[in-house]
């Protein structure tokens, strides 16, 4: 009977992460699936391999500043789900417009480093017929940059006060709008020239400026929000409030940055070897990257699990959030690792028909496999340290687990010890170990202090 019981309890908890978790995997899944269409339909232009690296390499350098621009904004989620645990929603409101200002001003360098990115290519000594469209592909997304900002703030809100859907509606919209555009675009339709992968720049940041309409015309009208009343006003700045966002989000954004340029820095080095490792690069990591959604969706639902439980007053619950978080993981990651060890072929065959760039893919593909596990793992516990705003050694953890690991012994491998790209895959997969190692040992610490001691950081 007691144990009918247990199975009862944890069938629960998995059904209502999953009732968080699954908006947000099918958002973030279709959000990603722009670059997965973007990657397919630049794998049919002329000059294919160009076409691949040159967004491969622009969007790892895209991505080098969203990881900082999301992990500084991540500390909306967590401090509104508590602050919503405690029923303090216009305290959560006001903490999400003194947010409005860390993003604007996060919006400026990020559109210069996209603008202004050749000579970053250069320093990077990428080959140099990938170089000039990279560098267009870049300015074309730099008009972007501010969007995406105003776009997560308001998606963290409303995660944060447990409604996940809006994520998953904008990132379809965007997802299917995104199609046509790139089609016009990159190959020159309804009387547009054929811009390549520039078109494909260009079709992003119109998408991600109609994902924050939509967004914000949401949250203005559904009510759900109505409670908070988030865009009644807009205060001037709260040092003090702005300042204990960032000490929580600064960590953050340092730590999801660091990992990120684990990856970003894998596929510029790699970019040296040439255009043919930089595309098969490109495709192993770009399907990687796709499955990834599923446990970034679920950490997100596991930091509002933990961070609600704590705002109630309930550490246990808290505690017994992130375990369950685990269990779910697991399995998932079980499935995406075994589609990638039975059909590599399958899966490289949608991106491109050519052979060298699509046999070094296949390659691949068995090392991105292998890392699916500790990658979910790191990534789960990360979610649920962030529901305890616990992020300072998660931070020096990424550090030490994708630099000192992972970097050092990737590159080491590639270029001292002839590896090739698959010299960069085995040091991500260590660092990857560390990483997921060190964060469950973090999380489990973490969990028996508040339970002896419970409060809201």
């Amino acid at each position: 009977m007691q144990s009918i019981t247990k199975v009862k309890k944890h069938s629960r908890e998995i059904g209502r992460t999953m009732k968080l978790a699954t908006p947000v995997i099918i958002g973030q899944v279709a959000v990603f699936s722009m670059n997965f269409v973007d990657t397919v339909m630049a794998g049919r232009l002329p000059n294919k391999e160009i076409a691949l690296a040159a967004l491969g390499i622009g969007g790892a350098v895209w991505s080098s500043m969203l990881m900082f621009v999301i992990g500084t904004l991540l500390a909306v989620q967590p401090s509104v789900a508590q602050l919503d645990g405690a029923r303090m929603q216009s305290e959560a409101a006001y903490q999400t417009r003194q947010a409005f200002w860390i993003a604007l001003g996060l919006s400026v360098p990020y559109w210069l480093l996209c603008y202004f990115s050749e000579p970053l290519l250069v320093a990077f000594r990428i080959d140099p017929a990938i170089v000039p469209h990279a560098a267009g592909y870049l300015r074309a997304l730099s008009w972007g940059a501010p969007g995406l900002c105003l776009v997560l703030l308001l998606r963290y809100f409303s995660e944060g006060t447990g409604n996940t859907q809006p994520t998953m509606f904008y990132g379809v919209v965007g997802a299917l709008v995104n199609i046509p555009l790139n089609y016009v675009l990159m190959f020159g339709k309804l009387g547009f020239p054929a811009l390549g992968p520039v078109g494909c720049g260009y079709a992003t940041s119109i998408v991600i400026w109609l994902q924050f309409v939509f967004l914000l015309a949401y949250i203005a009208t559904q009510r759900h929000y109505r409670p908070y009343s988030l865009l009644s006003r807009l205060e001037m700045p709260d040092a003090k409030a702005i300042f204990g966002l960032l000490k929580v989000g600064l960590p953050i954004a340092v730590a999801i940055a660091v990992e990120g340029s684990l990856f970003v820095g894998a596929a510029l080095l790699i970019g040296r070897l040439g255009p043919v490792p930089a595309a098969a690069h490109l495709i192993a990591i770009n399907f990687s990257a796709l499955v990834f959604m599923i446990p970034v969706g679920l950490a997100s639902a596991i930091s509002i699990r933990v961070g609600n439980a704590l705002g109630r007053g309930d550490p246990g619950g808290a505690r017994y959030a992130g375990y369950i978080g685990l269990v779910i993981v697991f399995g998932f990651q079980t499935v995406s690792a075994a589609a990638m060890f039975l059909a590599p072929e399958l899966i490289v065959r949608i991106y491109t028909d050519d052979v060298m760039v699509g046999s070094l893919a296949v390659s691949l593909l068995f090392y991105a496999a292998i890392f699916q596990y500790p990658d979910g793992i790191q990534m789960v516990m990360a979610g649920a340290l962030r529901g305890y705003k616990d992020t300072r050694w998660p931070m020096l953890y990424t550090v030490i687990s994708f630099w000192i690991v992972g970097m050092t012994l990737g590159y080491s491998l590639t270029f001292r010890y002839g590896m090739g790209p698959a010299g960069m895959w085995v040091g991500m997969i260590a660092g990857l170990t560390v990483a997921a190692a060190l964060m469950l040992r973090r999380f489990r610490r973490t969990a028996r202090r508040y339970l002896r001691t419970p409060a809201i950081a």
